[in-house]
């Protein structure tokens, strides 16, 4: 099934934003915190630290599209850590877009 919502409709929804705090909370803030600050309980096993999403050098070298194949493909997808799991059999196109404006609020 493809995603056919309009991206700027379905990121500028209050809903949306709840959808990906939730879905953040569930798959990601075990590595990269509650916060997005890349300080998760996990985290301090991992060889490599997760992104931190609060920092304006996180955002500064990655768009959109960047963050969302990395979300759906893995880190290996974009030359980052192996560690970071592929999320697209899992999470639907509307999860990882309503994801990614959900990071982008952690700025």
């Amino acid at each position: 099934m493809r995603f056919t919502i309009p991206l700027l409709a379905l990121l500028g929804t209050n809903a949306a934003l709840a959808d990906g705090a939730t879905t953040f909370a569930q798959f990601c803030a075990t590595c990269h915190g509650a916060g997005g600050k890349g300080d998760g309980i996990a985290a301090t096993a991992l060889p490599v630290k997760p992104a931190d999403f609060t920092t304006a050098d996180f955002w500064a070298t990655r768009d959109d599209a960047h963050v969302t194949k990395v979300i759906k493909e893995g880190g290996p997808a974009v030359g980052k850590s192996p560690m970071m799991a592929p999320w697209g059999g899992v999470l639907s196109d509307a999860q990882i877009a309503e994801l990614v404006a959900y990071l982008k609020t952690l700025k």
